[in-house]
């Protein structure tokens, strides 16, 4: 039932931006597939980006110690 209302609301919201005249039932289909695909899509973004944030944090963490290093030890 959630995912009905969701779906609703959510192809509302895009008929409405995209500027397509649907009936109800089609407005609702519309919503709930494009949650369906979005859902999907998020979660590929999630995992590719949740790998390149950790190359990301990691190499500002190495940085980091580099420069706590080379500050207090005195390595150049």
């Amino acid at each position: 039932m959630f995912l009905i209302i969701v779906g609703a609301a959510a192809g509302f919201l895009a008929t409405r931006l995209m500027g397509l005249e649907a009936d109800i039932p089609t407005t609702i289909a519309i919503g709930i597939a494009g949650a369906l695909i979005g859902g999907l899509i998020l979660r590929v973004l999630l995992a590719l980006t949740g790998f390149a944030a950790g190359l990301v944090g990691a190499v500002l963490g190495a940085m980091v110690l580099i420069w706590v290093y080379r500050l207090y030890l005195g390595g150049r």
